[in-house]
């Protein structure tokens, strides 16, 4: 199946053991060496409006994906991991 960048973003992301929506598709990595995508990654959500951050990325590998639809994407998130962010501001420096 072939699909470009943009189709692949439009799509939602739904787990497929719990029914609960994901997000939508905001990055993709990809493996130049001939595999083609490795894994996709949906952003976390924001907290607060954006203004305390957002929540952690969620990484989901493509062997973890289960059907690729015309609206949605169905995974299985148990072997999915969250990308952890680092910090650029510390809320208690903000306020000293």
């Amino acid at each position: 199946m072939r699909f470009s960048f943009s189709e692949l973003k439009d799509k939602e992301v739904i787990d497929r053991s719990t029914g609960t929506r994901v997000g939508f598709v905001d990055d993709v990595v990809m493996n130049f060496d001939g595999r083609g995508i490795e894994s996709i990654v949906v952003y976390g959500r924001p907290k607060a409006f954006g203004l305390l951050g957002r929540d952690d990325d969620l990484i989901i590998d493509f062997c973890d994906i289960d059907l690729i639809g015309e609206d949605t994407i169905l995974v299985n998130l148990t072997n999915s991991k969250f990308c952890i962010k680092e910090k650029k501001f510390d809320l208690k420096n903000l306020l000293k």
